[in-house]
């Protein structure tokens, strides 16, 4: 049978998941999609599947208007399709559980089939034409299938016959006790009922049933209240969509110890605006409460078994809600110095190292943006005191770890060796400890983006590229849309070029929606272009023009200063607009931009102005000839944190206690109120003393 899609002039969502398609600037392309998966007859594939099935998940409404999630048991071949778009189940609902009590002639009905070992999914709703005898005959209104995302693999067995009566204890409650706390509380899976009565329930209205699915601790209980984040998924949003018209839901909790099925049903609540807790649980996009109105247990219930399997991969880009607690709490200390082990030291060339390295102390740490830095401090042998240093993460937010990679700084005619890079290099191994302070800094990538970009790095300025692209995969993974990126890996040689294994490995996985190009200024002898490399030579516009098809890109660039310079002027050069270039900068290597500045009237700085450091027991006086506050700072022999010395990185961001500042160079990175980047600041005037929190 040839596959069709939806066939009505009216659209297969209602106004609720309009409403929330419209809120992500999806709506045109949910409608093309919707009409594309929805269809109003099973096809052969999905009717081949329910006849297979030992249970489906089934959604029902009661007199009283609330939404019920069910679990009905059969032997395969209990659930059968006379024709593509009639639906049979001949199954007893479970003593207690009042599906078939709601599944009436014409109420609306919904169900979910899930194959546990494999993860298929497909879904029905339809509007039930007969019921009796313990056989529900129900027309199809909508079918279509599911991904199998946040699945859990479970090997199911009898272990005694479905149609055997059994006597089923309910314990009813209206407030969530010990035992259903504890099922509910390491549950990897529920199911959620919700009902659109608003609109035809023969068209886009009725009952939806569905699956939710994360890690231990994904729902949180508050007393009557259960918390539940909403993941990335098919965005069509049947449930949440339904919450919108509705708040009524039913949910459905199965012990797969003990058998014993947990049913409840309340008001939803949506959590539309991420607030900390909801930006600080992994991988949710929103989220939604659900307030117990009332429920009940059926003890031991289920005739099937369900051993555990496989935990869905999806769910290893997902959180906990003690995890996302922990990640408040490090938020919160995020200018706290905190001790890092090292627990893996790899080369990555010739030149680059990289240091994995976990919290000490075992609990969460700050999420990084992808191309964030990480400030560490560390005292090299025969250094008066710690030194401190920031170094880009070479790691995704993805990852369970932080990783930085670093160049070792040789000597160079009269250019010393770099202490710390030497330091690392040399005495830092596999289970020592270094101090780090959270992730910071404005060169991130926007994975969700939909403009192409374009990652231009040369020598050790590749890590922040290596990070943007793990986690533009990684989201691209969950979300089935992968940002275009384009890599340009400029090294002097193969030997000291970083992370070509993973690169080539990511371009491959991705079947090329990544590109991966390497420029080789000095190949050795026997390299070849198109073989160990992609091209010889410097980057140069004509290379450029060559290996990008003609497009409006973003570009980023991190490099040294010489490279990064000429890297923006031949963008400059080919036309591309400032706003469209962003760069890595640090100190020297931040960017003579070819965009009109206005000069900003020069503020008199004081002769002199009275500071105070809170960790010092007296004011000191200072002076411009002191320099900026961070090198006043460091003359009274404290160390505040610093990255660039110019007012990009926000590194050396300090709260004001009392006074105000001004700035000799207008800083590019923004600062919070009371704060002020050190840097390049000096006191404002002399009338009020300054007061500065180090």
């Amino acid at each position: 049978m040839a596959l069709t899609g939806w066939d009505k002039d009216v659209s297969p969502y209602h106004s609720g998941e309009i409403a929330l398609h419209r809120r992500l600037g999806r709506e045109a392309k949910q409608e093309k999609m919707g009409r594309f998966i929805h269809r109003p007859y099973m096809p052969d594939q999905h009717r081949e599947f329910f006849a297979q099935l030992p249970f489906f998940i089934a959604g029902s409404v009661d007199q009283d208007g609330w939404p019920w999630a069910s679990i009905l048991f059969g032997k395969p071949g209990f659930v059968s399709t006379p024709d593509d778009r009639t639906l049979q189940i001949a199954a007893l609902s479970v003593d207690g559980d009042p599906f078939l009590e709601n599944a009436g002639e014409d109420a609306p009905v919904s169900f979910v089939g899930i194959e546990l070992p494999t993860r298929r999914r497909n879904r029905v709703n339809g509007v039930v034409r007969s019921a009796k005898d313990g056989v529900a005959v129900v027309d199809v209104v909508q079918s279509y299938g599911n991904c199998p995302q946040y699945i859990h693999t479970r090997e199911l067995e009898f272990h005694r016959d479905p149609k055997a009566p059994v006597d089923i204890k309910r314990e009813a409650f209206d407030r969530f006790d010990d035992a259903s706390r504890a099922v509910i509380s390491k549950a990897t899976t529920f199911f959620v009922a919700s009902h659109n009565p608003y609109d035809d329930q023969r068209v886009n209205g009725g009952v939806d049933v569905n699956h939710r699915g994360g890690n231990p601790g994904f729902v949180k209980i508050d007393g009557n209240t259960l918390t539940i984040p909403d993941f990335i998924g098919n965005f069509a949003f049947n449930t949440l969509g339904n919450f919108m018209v509705n708040p009524k839901a039913g949910l459905l909790f199965i012990d797969f110890e003990t058998g014993d099925l947990i049913q409840l049903v309340g008001r939803a609540e949506l959590l539309l605006d991420k607030d900390d807790d909801i930006a600080a649980f992994q991988g949710a996009e929103r989220a939604w409460r659900f307030h117990l109105d009332h429920g009940h247990r059926l003890v031991g219930a289920s005739p099937l078994t369900f051993a555990p399997g496989e935990a869905s991969p999806n769910t290893k880009l997902t959180g906990d809600w003690q995890q996302a607690q922990e990640r408040l709490a490090a938020e919160k200390s995020r200018n706290d110095w905190r001790a890092f082990r090292v627990v893996k030291v790899e080369d990555e060339s010739s030149v680059i190292r990289s240091f994995y390295l976990a919290p000490e102390d075992g609990a969460a740490t700050v999420r990084p943006k992808p191309g964030q830095y990480l400030t560490i401090k560390t005292q090299p042998e025969g250094a008066e005191r710690p030194v401190i240093r920031t170094y880009t993460l070479s790691s995704a937010p993805s990852d369970p770890h932080y990783r930085i990679s670093v160049k070792r700084e040789d000597a160079r005619g009269d250019r010393p060796a770099g202490i710390v890079s030497s330091h690392l290099h040399t005495t830092l191994n596999e289970g020592d400890l270094i101090e780090a302070r959270a992730p910071k800094g404005q060169f991130v990538l926007d994975t969700s983006e939909a403009r192409a970009a374009v990652l231009i790095g040369a020598g050790v300025g590749i890590t922040p590229m290596i990070s943007m692209v793990r986690q533009a995969v990684s989201d691209g993974f969950t979300r089935r849309y992968l940002r275009p990126l384009t890599v340009i890996h400029a090294a002097a040689s193969t030997a000291e070029r970083a992370f070509v294994g993973e690169f080539s490995k990511l371009q491959r996985e991705t079947e090329g929606k990544l590109r991966y190009l390497s420029l080789i200024e000095n190949p050795a002898e026997g390299e070849e272009a198109g073989r160990e490399f992609h091209v010889e030579g410097r980057l140069s516009a004509e290379i450029l023009q060559s290996v990008l098809p003609l497009a409006d890109y973003d570009f980023f660039l991190c490099g040294p200063p010489t490279f990064m310079q000429a890297a923006y002027d031949i963008l400059i050069l080919l036309g591309v607009r400032d706003g469209r270039i962003r760069a890595e900068a640090f100190g020297p290597a931040s960017l003579k931009r070819k965009v009109e500045i206005v000069d900003q009237p020069a503020q008199k700085e004081p002769a002199q102005a009275e500071v105070r450091f809170v960790s010092q027991p007296t004011a000191k006086t200072w002076t411009p000839a002191d320099g900026t506050l961070l090198e006043f700072a460091e003359t009274q022999r404290l160390t505040p944190n610093f990255g660039c010395r110019s007012g990009s990185c926000g590194s050396c961001s300090t709260k004001i206690r009392s006074g105000a500042v001004s700035y000799r160079n207008q800083p590019e990175f923004p600062t919070e109120a009371g704060e002020a980047l050190i840097c390049c600041a000096v006191p404002a005037d002399d009338t009020t003393p300054l007061e500065l929190d180090l």
